[in-house]
Order: C-alpha cells, then structure tokens, then sequence
C-alpha cells in the first residue's frame, strides 16, 4: 500500500482513511506493507508493517504542498540532514526510488496507490515486476482546483496512472463520474467504495471540555444557533459562497455564529470577506484544530455545513453528524450520495444556503428530527464492509492478471 501520510501526521482526511481502511483490511487478514515518505512514529499501527521511505521529518511540515497546485515544485523544506530545501517532486522521486529497492526483495500480490503522489512508484511496480495494481482516487486534480484547469503535471501522472491501474478505487459515483469524463477511463474499470467513520471515533469515551470554548458556549445560551464548517481554506472548499450565504442568513437572524475551523491559502482572503460583509463579529476562525478541540467543535455545533465545490467524498460531514450536528452539503459532495437526511444545495446557490440554515435556526422540530435520522443512517457505513469490498477488488484484480 502506497500512502502519503497517516495520523498524526495527516493534514487532511487522505491519511485518516488510509488508516482506517488499512485496520479494517488487516481484520480481513491481509499482510500491508504501507510506505510513507517520511520518517515518524505511528501509535496504534501495530497491525501493519509502516516503511519509512525518507528520513524527512513528519507529513506536517512539508505536505501542505501536497494539496495546493501552485507549490509543487517550489522548495518548501530544509532538512537537518540535508543542505539544500526540497520540493514535493524530489520527495516523489526517493520515494519512488525507495519502493524500486523494495522490489528487489519484496513480491506483493498486488500494490494500492493513493492519489497521485503515489501513482507514479505503483507504475513502476506494474512496468517492471507486473504487480497488479488498484489506484484509489479519494481526489483527483480537477477537485483540487475547484473544477479549474489545475496543475498539467499532476493531471499527466494522475491520467498516466489511471490508464495503467488495473481497477481503479472512487470513494464516489461523482469522482467515478469525473475520472470517467475528465480522463476517459471505462466505467467498468472503477469500482464506488465509499469512506466511512473511524470506529475509535465513534467508540471513543470522549467527554466535552466546558473550558475550552466558553465563549461560544455563552452565545449558545443566550440563544444564538451555532454554523460550523472544517477543512482547508483552499478554493476547493467554497468558502466564500459560504461566508456569503452567512451575511444573507444574519440579515434576518442576528443571533448566527459561523465557525470556520481549518486554515490554508483563503485565510486572509475570508477574514477581509467577513469584515467587507459586515458580519466579522459573527464569524470565528480557529486555525487549525484536531483532537479534543475539534470535537468540541462539532459538540458545540448546531448545524454543519460541507459547502465544497467539488467534495470527492467529505469525512468530516459523518464526524459532524456523530456529534448531533445537522448537515447541509452541497450536492457536489460524495458524502451526500449516501447520507439522504441532510439539507442540499448547489455550491453556487447562496441563497438557498442561506434559506436552509434559516430554517433550521428557527425550526427546533426540524432540527431534532434532522439530528435525529441522520444518526441512524451514518451508523449503518462501517469500515468493515468497506475492507470486504476492497478485498473483492483485489481478489478480482490477481485473478485477471494471473488469466
């Protein structure tokens, strides 16, 4: 298994589903080898062989360019043992460098890439050892982009690697949709497995922490209804519809707060929004948060909203609603594909964002009656289920190869 990161040191949901997929496949009974690039501890992976393919420091210091277009060739690290920075493209190329080694030694039944980053060490294996190989899409660069042109580099390998892969992995109908259309692969090449909760999440003995965020909780008691969003600040996101619908919203009720938990290249661009919108007195910015603080967050939360252009699938909507938010998503989202008692809306549709949270604000049956069937459908998801039909995948995919 080729990874890019894993918790703690993720900076987004990519490194929380391949943990969890990864648990999940291990029950199954299958032996992972996962390699990362970088060097790190990793509690609580005892149930995989985790491989260091650099002696970089953790995904947090250098893997924000991971995800932003413009920065991939910039150098973004100085290493103690280094005397030169290093870019994302040098990092790819050790890393690659680094499973051709392993080859050497090493004949797996079959090698699973995530993202692009990836993608191009699953080529080599497939080129040169004919390792069967399944490239799992949880983004492609289109939804990076906001559905821009994005990065030509990325869009090469992305294509090379899918063209290549011999089954391909979408975390939804409408990223199979986009790999189908964006990169003309045949839609019987990808199978749909959806993402699914943390079980330690779910069955973790988290307690609030009145402390923390005591301010809030004063507005929420005074009767203001709390708005949350979490992610990057990248366009991908849609933030400023979002900070849009939120100045429509408090024109009729004063009593919002929006909490927009996350950071990224937005950041400055949403503070001015909200100040030019005249609601910087309603909007909260966190900076980005995880752990405890961030299910304070979602605790504290009335309603969630995901408002992405382009969401492949949306992880933080399921840990939303296992805190009792109610949820609003756009129907760009892959979560809302299987999530039916949410709100929806279209990203560009500022309005009925604001209308829907309106709504809920002031309906207290509503509310209830959203939180309440949302908690009966996301328990139903489980990771478990979505390791029998990666199994499926890779039981298929050895098969053809050895036919």
């Amino acid at each position: 298994m080729l990874g890019w990161e894993l918790p703690p040191h993720n900076s987004g949901g990519l490194g929380v589903a391949c943990l969890n997929m990864a648990r999940a496949l291990a029950k199954e009974g299958i032996d992972i080898d996962f390699v990362i690039p970088y060097s790190a501890e990793h509690p609580g992976t005892d149930f995989m062989h985790v491989l260091s393919a650099t002696n970089l420091d953790p995904i947090h210091r250098f893997g924000g360019g991971s995800y932003a277009s413009s920065v991939i060739d910039q150098k973004i690290i100085t290493s103690s043992t280094r005397n030169t920075s290093v870019s994302i493209r040098e990092i790819q190329h050790e890393y690659c460098d680094y499973v051709k080694d392993y080859l050497k030694n090493h004949h797996p039944d079959l090698v699973h890439a995530h993202d692009w980053l990836t993608y191009e060490a699953g080529i080599f294996a497939k080129k040169q050892h004919g390792t069967p190989l399944v490239a799992h899409v949880h983004a492609t660069e289109f939804d990076r982009a906001g559905m821009h042109t994005g990065n030509p580099l990325i869009h090469e390998i992305e294509h090379e690697g899918l063209m290549l892969a011999d089954r391909i992995i979408a975390v939804s109908e409408s990223t199979k949709r986009l790999v189908h259309e964006k990169y003309h692969i045949p839609l019987n090449k990808i199978e749909v497995i959806y993402n699914s909760l943390d079980q330690n999440y779910q069955n973790d003995d988290y307690t609030f922490d009145f402390a923390a965020y005591n301010y809030i909780k004063q507005l929420k008691n005074t009767g203001h209804t709390i708005v949350s969003t979490v992610g990057r600040f990248t366009i991908q996101k849609g933030l400023p519809n979002l900070l849009k619908a939120a100045q429509l919203a408090i024109s009729k009720n004063p009593k919002l707060i929006f909490i927009l938990a996350g950071d990224g290249e937005e950041r400055n661009e949403l503070i001015n929004l909200s100040a030019e919108y005249g609601i910087a007195k309603n909007v909260i910015f966190t900076g980005f948060i995880r752990g405890q603080k961030l299910r304070d967050i979602y605790s504290l939360s009335d309603i969630f909203v995901m408002s992405s252009v382009s969401e492949p699938f949306g992880l933080t909507a399921l840990e939303a609603a296992h805190h009792g938010d109610v949820l609003i998503l756009t129907h760009q989202s892959g979560v809302s594909e299987i999530i039916w008692s949410a709100l929806k809306y279209d990203f560009w549709d500022t309005k009925k964002l604001a209308d829907e949270i309106l709504a809920v604000a002031d309906n207290s049956v509503l509310k209830d009656t959203l939180r309440h069937n949302v908690s009966q459908e996301y328990q139903k998801i489980s990771w478990d289920k979505v390791a029998k039909k990666c199994l499926n995948v890779y039981n298929n995919t050895v098969k053809h190869k050895r036919n």
